[in-house]
């Protein structure tokens, strides 16, 4: 009877691990920027999409774009740059860094 017990708790616990890992996936950074950039950076980051090119948005693997500091990068999310909206007091400082990190990994970085 314990050894089954032990199993299904396992088991629970398993599952719950899971929806976790899925949970955090979906509102995770990829999701931040599919919600607040994708429309205009594109999926991969180029901007070429009907919004990114009526709006002038980076490709985010264009060398002034790439080099950029964190920091810089950061800048640009929260206080928004010509066309593109400021996103300080919509997104915290840490999905701010992980959307960093996020187009670190587009630019192949």
């Amino acid at each position: 009877m314990k050894i089954l017990a032990g199993k299904s708790t396992l088991i629970g616990w398993s599952v719950m691990v899971g929806l976790s890992f899925a949970a955090q996936a979906q509102t995770g950074p990829q999701a931040a920027y599919k919600a607040k950039c994708a429309m205009c950076h594109g999926a991969d980051g180029s901007g070429n999409t009907p919004a990114g090119k009526s709006m002038g948005a980076k490709d985010f693997r264009a060398p002034d774009v790439v080099n950029e500091s964190d920091a810089q990068l950061q800048g640009v999310i929260e206080k928004g740059r010509n066309k593109m909206p400021a996103y300080q007091g919509k997104l915290s400082a840490d999905d701010v860094g992980a959307l960093v990190k996020y187009i670190r990994q587009l630019q192949g970085k």
